[in-house]
């Protein structure tokens, strides 16, 4: 995928730019996404789906990959954000959706997975075998890890036909927890050391030339290390430049390769700025941007109860709330409050697990009730100022209506503000 490529071979020659990966399924984050872009004339979007999100047997999405191209494809048209310039990424492709079953039999629904993105038209697939299967031992040893990421280097390979300049790139690297974000308290993390990163650079290019993968290394545009950054439930640890000096100096050198750092979600500007610095110049961020989401929402929730009777409110919080409770398989492993401090997990936690629950049809119905509310009682300025002050800014500013939507996809764009200034600092 040129388009990738052109900003890593730019940031290998020097050049302080990178590119956000959003990682997220929400019509109104991709929405959001497109008009943020199109704000900033962006030459790239990049937007990616985890193994969890989308695969063959549909995913928490209900999608499998081209659908999720053609739903992605459709609000871009929608807007009329240029198809051209658009990337679809896959993440932590690999055995994670299905790690209940034996390795061998994980390994070939994850072959499927990866073919049927290719297929798909994704252009930026992360490998990842670092979880354990039914049959494996924990944790898995690295050269396993590398061999299997090299087996479904060689489906995606086989399964792709188009041009050679289109073929996909990839993304090697594990060190981050599983997708979804950590589900411990967090302190303080220590860096990947600059040894580790080179060694699994090193194991898996001498696998994929093994494999007659050679080409396909040349594709490899990054690998996931840890840089120090993570959050928990109601906490962040900040990037310090001064602890991965070591790290960020051992990429400089490897041919065609930059760090990709995950669980950026929640950095400040200052911190994603000096990421992007230090070579780590793909920024994901998912939790991140369904978060701003929940805050829009919750803050048309609030302003609805000041601007509709009772008998007619959607009550999405409360209705949101009550089918969390109801349905907890998304959350239970991950929260263990009770009474009043699971609720405030429920709502709040930077994990953001109740972005799993949007889709439900009794809150879908909520919410389009909410929005149909507030297009009948508009929200005057004074209440806008006071439960989404961005929002209110983009108003004032002519760059968002006072429709529910337009509210919402402009705090989600102040998010990403954050990421587009850390990417293109001298934009």
């Amino acid at each position: 995928m040129e388009l990738i490529r052109n900003i890593v071979a730019r940031h290998k020659q020097g050049e302080v730019i990178g590119v956000t990966s959003v990682c997220s399924a929400h019509p109104l984050v991709i929405e959001a996404t497109f008009v943020h872009a199109l704000r900033h004339d962006a030459p790239i979007v990049l937007i990616e789906a985890t193994s969890n999100q989308v695969n063959q047997d549909g995913g928490y999405t209900g999608m499998v990959p081209a659908d999720f191209r053609r739903f992605v494809e459709g609000i871009a048209n929608r807007l009329g954000f240029p198809l051209a310039r658009l990337a679809l990424g896959g993440d932590h492709l690999g055995p994670n959706a299905w790690t209940s079953l034996p390795a061998a039999d994980a390994m070939t629904k994850a072959e499927i997975m990866v073919a049927d993105y290719i297929r798909a038209g994704f252009s930026k697939i992360h490998l990842d075998c670092s979880m354990s299967c039914a049959d494996d031992p924990t944790p898995l040893p690295e050269q396993l890890i590398a061999e299997r990421a090299a087996r479904l280097c060689r489906a995606a390979e086989d399964a792709y036909a188009g041009h050679p300049a289109d073929a996909p790139v990839y993304v090697i690297g594990t060190e981050v927890p599983v997708p979804g974000g950590a589900a411990e308290d967090l302190d303080a993390l220590t860096p990947t050391t600059s040894e580790a990163a080179l060694a699994t650079l090193d194991m898996h290019r001498t696998l994929f030339a093994e494999s007659g993968l050679a080409r396909a290394w040349d594709r490899v545009i990054a690998t996931v290390v840890q840089p120090g950054v993570e959050f928990d439930h109601m906490k962040v640890v900040d990037y310090r430049p001064e602890a991965a000096v070591a790290l960020s100096a051992a990429i400089v050198p490897v041919d065609h390769v930059v760090f990709e750092a995950h669980s950026t979600d929640y950095q400040t500007a200052t911190a994603l700025r000096a990421l992007v610095r230090d070579h780590f110049a793909i920024l994901k961020v998912g939790p991140g941007v369904t978060f701003a989401l929940r805050e829009a929402l919750w803050a048309l929730d609030a302003i609805e109860r000041e601007t509709v009777a009772p008998t007619e409110r959607a009550n999405l919080r409360e209705v949101a709330i009550a089918r969390m409770k109801a349905e907890p398989g998304n959350w239970r492993k991950y929260y263990h409050e009770t009474g009043a401090a699971l609720d405030l997990q429920l709502q709040y936690s930077l994990s953001d697990r109740i972005r799993y629950y949007w889709p439900d049809p009794v809150i879908a119905v909520a919410q389009a009730k909410l929005f149909e509310n507030l297009r009948t009682h508009v929200p005057p300025l004074p209440l806008l100022s006071q439960y989404l002050p961005v929002a209110y800014d983009a108003v004032r500013a002519g760059t968002a209506t006072l429709d529910p939507a337009d509210l919402i996809v402009a705090r989600i764009g102040a998010t990403l503000d954050a990421y587009h200034g850390a990417c293109n600092p001298d934009a």
